[in-house]
């Protein structure tokens, strides 16, 4: 069974700044969140019950999971830089 995936209408404004080939790979993984959000380069956030963090490349996608309803929330899309975990 699949998540449904919902996305942040930022996010979805921010994909439209970002190069195309980012931008696609950042989509092809949003696709692989709905298929399964617990594979891939992942790390649960510290402090927060449902907040998972998916590595591609050097951005960073912030998601939040309701197991109940199987629905993944992608909340941000950040590029990774020196001060992003500082």
């Amino acid at each position: 069974m699949s998540w449904k995936v919902l996305i942040r209408s930022k996010v979805k404004k921010q994909l439209k700044r970002f190069p195309k080939k980012d931008a696609e790979r950042i989509e092809a993984s949003f696709y692989q969140l709905r298929i399964n959000p617990f594979i891939g380069d992942i790390e649960k956030m510290e402090g927060e019950e449902n907040v998972w963090r998916r590595r591609v490349g050097s951005y960073r996608i912030s998601y939040e999971l309701f197991s109940k309803k199987q629905i993944v929330f992608i909340f941000r899309v950040e590029r990774r830089t020196t001060t992003t975990y500082h």
